[in-house]
């Protein structure tokens, strides 16, 4: 079931996106070459608890998981597309990281990610989060009222696909709200005109995630969590919780 928000409640929404923007603000900073991934996963989690906020993330255990998630950000570094657990694996010069991070206030969760670059930026890592910016864009464009699900979904495999990029199949965006995941899904590739009508009060977290070598194999690490690709090929992961207005999408989590 979709629950439409009020405006009082995407307002409250917004509060929580602000939170998570910050945190993955100061992780970005926080990050560089010989830093672990468990020092950017203490960085957010100063942040959430400087704001009186929770995290979503922390114990979260969905029915595919074998062990609760058990940290306050996914931290997939490289081949790793999403859901990587934060250990101590120190930062490399060239590393592409992708960070996910979530927030709950005051009753409500907001969701967003980012990648980048540690150190000297390979051309076509920039290349690669560049197009997932732009992905992401496109289906924050098509997030309006009187669009549907797949007209989201057809713009962001789109730009994917338009620049030779992979799209891990079975893993995509998702209602948010009370909770981190709400109804519906969120596909990353899809056919216009196609799914739920968008109306004013919905609310998603829109978040393309591109496989570098053009290929959309993956598999599940032996940690249970973080999925890599199965070539080796690096990945990049962008999104933003949005809400669907009649005056046009709002981003929740914008930085």
């Amino acid at each position: 079931m979709v629950e439409l928000k009020t405006d009082t409640s995407i307002d409250a929404m917004y509060a929580a996106g602000q939170v998570v923007g910050r945190a993955l603000t100061a992780v970005r900073e926080a990050a560089d070459v010989g830093v672990s991934l468990l020092e950017l996963d203490e960085v957010a989690r100063g942040v959430l608890r400087e704001a009186g906020a929770s995290s979503p993330f922390l114990g979260y255990r969905p029915s595919f998981a074998t062990t609760p998630f058990p940290a306050v950000i996914c931290a997939s570094v490289n081949d790793a597309i999403v859901h990587g657990i934060p250990t101590g694996y120190r930062l490399r010069d060239g590393d592409l990281v992708s960070i996910d991070c979530g927030a709950q206030l005051d009753g409500w969760a907001g969701d967003s990610a980012i990648s980048f670059t540690v150190g000297t930026p390979r051309p076509a890592d920039l290349r690669l989060i560049e197009t997932a910016e732009r992905a992401l864009a496109a289906g924050i464009e098509a997030a309006v009222v009187g669009n549907r699900i797949g007209d989201i979904a057809h713009a962001i495999g789109r730009v994917c696909r338009d620049a030779g990029y992979g799209i891990p199949q079975g893993f995509g965006g998702h209602g948010i709200g009370r909770r981190m995941h709400e109804d519906p899904g969120v596909p990353n590739e899809g056919r216009p005109g196609r799914g739920m009508p968008l109306r004013h009060g919905m609310a998603l977290a829109i978040e393309p995630m591109l496989i570098g070598s053009g290929k959309d194999g993956y598999h599940e690490a032996a940690d249970g969590w973080t999925l890599r690709t199965n070539d080796g090929s690096r990945a990049a992961h962008a999104e933003h919780s949005v809400a669907i207005t009649e005056s046009g999408p709002r981003i929740l989590t914008a930085r």
